[in-house]
């Protein structure tokens, strides 16, 4: 033990030996390293922090939820908006059908967006999300209240003039959001009185929910105020716990089938739409940005790894006489092998240790300006370590052999 961790702390002190005397040289040739573990790890960060922020956005959506609506949400270029278009919109009446007849679904519930201006006194907010919510919508979405209270059951049955605030929408009428409790405010000529405001979600890049800037009220009171079959309206169904989506869209399907009256030959005039896929696609395509980045670093770490291996081979010519006298006095061909593989080992790491710091630079800057925090995981660090070692040990195995076969007399005698 004690002579391994002899021979680790000599092979540190002659790669530090090595910067040290021909710092340009070993600059240079590490830099390859440097620039190929900053994109990796640059890419890695950056894509893993993206893909962190649009999963938990469709995850706002709500945990093993179908959506029903006449709207296809797959898109595409070949869209064909003019079918759906056609489509009856869901009705409150067909979300209670459901709920009575679902076997598999643990929440269900109503949703309609409209939009208005929000007034407090001589303070107007322009085009605020007004969300008509049906009582289950809290235990689909997740959903927080910072201050004050949730909408009650009384209510959502009695379609109450009372509402949730969004944080941001607090904080621009009143100055602090936590004043906004018991305040009323008007919107489409009506009074309203806010019993709660949502905990600040952030910006998201998805368009779905903005619960920042939003108003939610029940479904009854909503209806009361605007045309609901204009409001985008929607039906969100939740599995229960342990049942897939796909047997809820089964189940679904059926269901609304035999609700809406169509033949067994007759195509479906509503869309099951389920938020799982939506991630697995998100899955996907990271997948593939990786496999571009990894390539474009590729190309460097090779460079970097032939540079790595000249000073390898540079530094066995020069310690020649060296190699040659601690053979002479009893090394032994694996100890010398073993050194010159961990120098070039140490080398490497010392190139990506120089990445990572240009990745942490680089997380700092963009993190002012991307929409999302990029941070750097441990498991992309431990990456990025173990591929400069891996790194280091090819790039050196040859010029360490040569160095471990030497002679020791003719070693010595070489200058």
């Amino acid at each position: 033990m004690f002579k391994l961790i002899s021979i680790l702390w000599n092979s540190f002190l002659l790669a530090f030996q090595e910067l040290k005397v021909n710092k340009l040289r070993t600059f240079l040739s590490l830099f390859g390293i440097t620039i190929g573990i900053f994109c990796i790890i640059g890419v890695l960060a950056t894509v893993d922090s993206l893909e962190r922020k649009v999963q938990s956005d469709i995850k706002s959506f709500g945990n093993n939820t179908i959506y029903i609506d006449k709207w296809d949400y797959s898109g595409g270029p070949d869209y064909p908006w003019w079918k759906y278009i056609k489509r009856p919109e869901p009705k409150y009446s067909e979300m209670k059908f459901l709920k009575e007849k679902s076997q598999l679904a643990s929440n269900i519930c109503f949703f309609v967006n409209a939009s208005a201006n929000i007034t407090y006194q001589e303070t107007v907010i322009n085009n605020v999300n007004v969300y008509g919510i049906s009582e289950e919508f809290n235990s689909i979405q997740s959903i927080e209240i910072v201050f004050g209270r949730y909408l009650n059951e009384s209510e959502f049955f009695r379609g109450t003039p009372t509402v949730v605030i969004g944080y941001k929408n607090a904080e621009d009428l009143f100055g602090n959001a936590e004043r906004a409790i018991d305040k009323e405010v008007t919107f489409k000529g009506k009074r309203v009185i806010i019993v709660g405001v949502l905990k600040k979600q952030g910006q998201s890049i998805l368009e779905g929910f903005d619960y920042d800037h939003c108003l939610l009220t029940s479904y009854r009171f909503f209806a009361s105020i605007y045309n609901v079959k204009y409001s985008e309206p929607r039906i969100l169904v939740q599995a229960k716990q342990n049942i897939s989506t796909v047997a809820l869209v089964d189940e679904l399907r059926g269901e609304m089938r035999q609700l809406r009256r169509i033949g067994p030959n007759q195509e479906e005039n509503f869309s099951l739409n389920d938020v799982n896929i939506f991630g697995e696609q998100v899955s996907g395509f990271f997948e593939s940005v990786n496999i571009g980045g990894w390539a474009i670093a590729g190309l460097s770490l090779i460079v970097g790894a032939f540079g790595v291996a000249n000073i390898m081979f540079v530094t066995v010519r020069e310690r020649t006489s060296q190699i040659g006298l601690k053979k002479a006095i009893g090394a032994k061909s694996r100890t010398i092998l073993t050194e010159f593989l961990l120098e070039s080992a140490f080398l490497c790491v010392l190139g990506g240790l120089m990445g990572l710091l240009l990745v942490w630079i680089l997380t700092k800057v963009l993190g002012n300006v991307l929409p999302f925090p990029i941070f750097i995981a441990p498991n992309i660090i431990i990456l990025a370590l173990s591929i400069c070692i891996i790194l280091g040990v090819l790039s050196g195995i040859i010029p360490a052999a040569i160095a471990a076969r030497m002679d020791p007399v003719v070693a010595i005698r070489t200058r």
